[in-house]
């Protein structure tokens, strides 16, 4: 298979891993539930996983499907505003949002 599209996706959060299974064919992700998410991955879409840096890499032949399958993935743990945890795109920036402070008296 020819992959003419990708998606990258990072992974920001203590303890968050994921491992590709069955040739590129199953994802599991862990993602501080108290179980394993399991996501069978379409035909004509492969899934790498980088371990050094929790990185995602979705390739495939067709662009909708691979980029709905990088969306199904990011909806697994979307970014929260307030940390930045959570599943990203590579090239995405999260914008997050000023601490509470205390107040004088």
């Amino acid at each position: 298979m020819e992959a003419r599209f990708f998606r990258f996706l990072k992974m920001v959060g203590t303890g968050y891993k994921a491992r590709a299974e069955d040739g590129g064919r199953l994802l599991c992700l862990k993602l501080g539930y108290n179980h394993d998410v399991e996501l069978t991955v379409p035909p004509g879409v492969r899934v790498f996983c980088f371990k050094a840096d929790n990185k995602i890499a979705c390739a495939g032949i067709d662009e909708e499907s691979t980029h709905q399958f990088a969306a199904c993935v990011r909806n697994c743990k979307p970014p929260e505003v307030c940390k930045g945890k959570g599943i990203l795109y590579d090239d995405e920036v999260i914008k997050l949002k000023p601490r509470k402070r205390k107040a004088k008296k």
